[in-house]
């Protein structure tokens, strides 16, 4: 062997050597062990939207970036996850963005109100038809975080009540828990709403300072128990016809993932928003039954009742769109998005009663 071949044999080693010495730098530096706050002490938020989510980005990464999520209360309150991300308490949240409203009321446009359209469509704007980027535009802008949604809703159930409701006059001075703008636009119905954390929901049902109470959908709602205290279940969720959940992440811990981990964590936080949506979807449609053995009466609200609140969720929309330019923005794009969608119904549905 030449020394000319042996030197270049010895180069290309110490080459590969050190190549290996630096990627296993990198990969050391690439993991990454975060805190997550939730909104939620339990329930299906909980199972199949944070830690589910957790689990997905630990195997998406190889273990790469370990995710610990703490129940509500524990890292922050459960109505201020989104600040407590961006002051880097925790490096992520979840939470629902409505709960914001007061500090910017676009965020309902993104977490659903009385005027939005349903699930499926909503998932169509927010992934096809412009919604995610202005999800994340507003988020940078307004709040300084990264967010992306992560869980999805079905229409919530309207009520658990210790009283029928089922028109309008029913409703008027219906004491009810609720959040986000519902509190403002259900008034236009003659009802009183209040807002209250949600461990303080069963007791307050329970002893009745509050007639009623709206929480999530019909299978979310089983394990409250609200329906053990409260005989009737109203439904639809005039009030909440769709509800996108969503994943905040600190800005500086962002900017430490790389290109590729930061792709997967978006995919991780896609596979949880579709897999929630199908997955309530088909337990909601169970547990009518549940609630009927359980000695529920369920009730459907009255046509009138439901185009009512349509009605006025879009007039407070268009209110809200006429002092502030990003609610201008993002509903112009979702109007415009129904819009295009306006005719689906004749060539996806098939009428078969």
């Amino acid at each position: 062997m030449t020394m000319i071949r042996k030197a270049t044999m010895l180069g290309t080693a110490a080459a590969v050597i050190v190549g290996l010495t630096l990627s296993g730098d990198a990969f050391a530096a690439e993991k990454h062990k975060w805190k997550m706050a939730a909104s939620w002490g339990g329930g299906p938020l909980m199972e199949i939207g944070a830690k589910a989510f957790a689990d997905k980005v630990k195997f998406l990464t190889d273990g790469r970036i370990e995710i610990k999520v703490f129940p509500s209360g524990q890292l922050s309150k459960g109505l201020e996850v989104r600040s407590a991300v961006a002051k880097g308490v925790a490096e992520m949240g979840h939470t629902w963005m409505g709960y914001d409203w007061g500090k910017d009321k676009t965020t309902v446009l993104f977490g659903g109100y009385a005027g939005s359209m349903d699930s499926e469509r909503m998932l169509h704007w927010i992934y096809e038809g412009g919604g995610l980027e202005l999800w994340r535009q507003f988020n940078e802008e307004k709040f300084g975080i990264i967010s992306m949604p992560m869980f999805i809703r079905t229409a919530e159930a309207f009520l658990h009540s210790r009283k029928p409701v089922r028109t309008l006059d029913d409703l008027k001075g219906l004491k009810f828990r609720t959040a986000g703008a519902w509190l403002a636009i259900s008034k236009g119905l003659g009802a009183a709403p209040v807002t209250m954390p949600g461990g303080e929901v069963f007791a307050a049902l329970e002893r009745g300072a509050i007639d009623a109470t709206e929480w999530g959908t019909l299978y979310e709602n089983k394990t409250t128990g609200f329906h053990k205290i409260a005989k009737y279940v109203i439904i639809p969720g005039i009030h909440q016809p769709t509800a996108p959940f969503e994943l905040v992440i600190n800005k500086k811990a962002w900017g430490t993932l790389s290109k590729r981990d930061q792709e997967l964590v978006a995919l991780a936080a896609k596979l949880v928003t579709f897999e929630s949506w199908t997955r309530i979807g088909q337990e909601d449609a169970k547990a009518l039954d549940f609630y009927k053995k359980a000695g529920n009466e369920i009730i459907v609200l009255d046509a009138s009742v439901q185009k009512k609140g349509k009605q006025l969720g879009l007039a407070w929309a268009e209110e809200q769109a006429k002092t502030n330019p990003w609610f201008d923005k993002v509903l112009k794009s979702q109007r415009a998005f129904e819009k295009l969608w306006s005719q689906a119904r004749h060539y996806r549905n098939v009428i078969s009663e």
